[in-house]
């Protein structure tokens, strides 16, 4: 998979918007899923997958949101629950979904390491 640069700068215009909770910043809202101490945001990055056609009527770009744990890697339930919070922060703002959506974005995936991903939507 190629990360563009184009599609970074896009997403990165489109997701500085302003407002209250809703349609607010992607970076700002990420930032506050978790209580310090637990898991720390780093970032986002968006994907364009090559191993999808241009003419395909799917979407071929995702994004993934990027924490990283304080401590050692929770268990797998932890885990979970995590993931989950994360995925229903992002679908609460459904300014910034419509606006995600309408960028091309078909998925959101959120990861904890650099080995593994877990998609929202």
């Amino acid at each position: 998979m190629k990360i563009t640069l184009c599609a970074t700068a896009m997403a990165t215009a489109l997701l500085t918007v302003t407002g209250s909770a809703h349609g607010e910043n992607l970076d700002v809202l990420m930032s506050q899923v978790f209580p310090q101490g637990q898991a720390t945001y780093i970032g986002y990055e968006s994907v364009e997958r090559e191993d999808i056609p241009a003419s395909a009527a799917v979407e071929r770009k995702y994004l993934i949101v990027d924490f990283r744990f304080e401590a050692a890697q929770p268990p797998v339930e932890q885990l979970q629950v995590s993931v989950h919070k994360v995925c229903m922060t992002l679908l609460k703002d459904r300014d910034l979904i419509r606006q995600l959506s309408d960028s091309g974005y078909d998925m959101v995936a959120v990861a904890f390491d650099r080995r593994s991903q877990f998609d929202c939507l």
